[in-house]
């Protein structure tokens, strides 16, 4: 019962490589950092999970499958 086998975890969002760009929002002010992706044609920045440290960002990319040279910050 509380010990189950664990599934696949669900994506929050499905990453499109052709349509999407995996990026980092951080705040200049705040210092807070959230990874998600930004329509290539809209420029609208979907937010998926806080990013607090390294542990974090590594877990995105293994998440959605993306490598360190294809995100981009945004300020």
């Amino acid at each position: 019962m509380f010990f189950g086998k664990k599934g696949k975890e669900k994506l929050a969002a499905e990453y499109d490589k052709e349509g999407k760009k995996p990026v980092i929002r951080a705040s200049i002010c705040t210092g807070e950092k959230t990874a998600g992706f930004r329509n290539v044609k809209t420029g609208q920045i979907e937010e998926l999970m806080l990013i607090t440290g390294e542990k974090d960002l590594e877990r995105f990319m293994e998440l959605y499958g993306v490598e360190r040279e294809e995100i981009e910050t945004v300020w």
